[in-house]
């Protein structure tokens, strides 16, 4: 039931010992980080151990909606959890000193950052990376070869943090609230939505090859194993889709009440 990789276990465990160390150096500034914003790195790190040990990693090279929860798991939920629980000034304290000064003075590292991060740039790169892993014989490769498979799941959290860079500003403290964002995050999700359709109305297996002994051995066929799986995906989609219209909604209705307070003060200010 469950998947132990000892690399990905260190890699996880180095990262966890690197966000208590920004933490506690914070703290030492006069800085106490809110728990809310802990409780979100905390609660995507949960997400990213589950999909990369749990049942989900167990089950990942016998069923397909296995692997597509695995998926969703590592990088779309846990993905922007990992960015909120990084907000400035803590991702500034995470990595070593060394590496941070490195990228600071290194402008051409600090350009493809600021480029890679452009809602234009990062939407359409993780539609390719998606598409790219999913509907191609890298798919198949990757679960077939344990390095091209840990490959895929760092291209996907990657792709997953860049997307949501632009949304989530980590770099800025408090979460700007813009309406356009709405839009940003729609879009990228019906990508996906798309791509789960396209799996759940085809009469035929993409990928029978890899699951039909393991479906069978579960009591499905192949096509109801893919069936399963592209319905999770748009499920997980939809919900996405309901919490940012949420959020940003009530974060753009707050912003601006707030907006139209300090206007009224400043008009019922008396000149001096």
């Amino acid at each position: 039931m469950f998947e132990f990789d000892p690399v990905v276990f260190l890699l996880l465990a180095g990262t966890a010992g690197l966000y208590i160390r920004a933490i506690r150096r914070l703290s030492k500034r006069g800085y106490r980080v809110p728990r809310s914003q802990q409780a979100m790195w905390w609660f995507g790190m949960s997400l990213a151990t589950v999909g990369l040990f749990g049942p989900p990693a167990a089950f990942s090279e016998q069923l397909f909606w296995a692997h597509m929860t695995e998926h969703l798991l590592i990088a779309d939920l846990a993905a922007p959890f990992l960015l909120a629980g990084l907000r400035t000034p803590v991702g500034l304290f995470l990595p070593p000193k060394e590496i941070l000064v490195l990228v600071a003075r290194n402008r051409p590292i600090r350009a493809l950052g600021s480029f890679i991060t452009k809602p234009l740039v990062a939407l359409p790169l993780s539609v390719v990376v998606l598409y790219g892993w999913h509907l191609g014989p890298a798919f198949t490769t990757a679960t077939r070869e344990p390095v091209i498979h840990a490959l895929q799941h760092q291209s996907f959290l990657l792709a997953s943090l860049i997307f949501w860079w632009p949304a989530i500003e980590p770099n800025r403290r408090p979460m700007p609230a813009q309406l356009w964002k709405i839009v940003y995050l729609l879009g990228g999700r019906m990508a996906s939505i798309l791509m789960g359709a396209l799996f759940l109305v085809s009469n035929r297996a993409f990928y029978s090859d890899l699951y039909t002994a393991g479906a069978k051995e579960h009591g499905l066929t192949a096509l109801a194993d893919q069936q399963i799986g592209a319905g999770l995906m748009m499920l997980m989609d939809v919900l996405i889709m309901m919490v940012v219209l949420i959020i940003f909604f009530a974060k753009a209705a707050s912003q601006g009440a707030r907006e139209d307070q300090e206007a009224d003060e400043l008009r019922l200010k008396p000149s001096t």
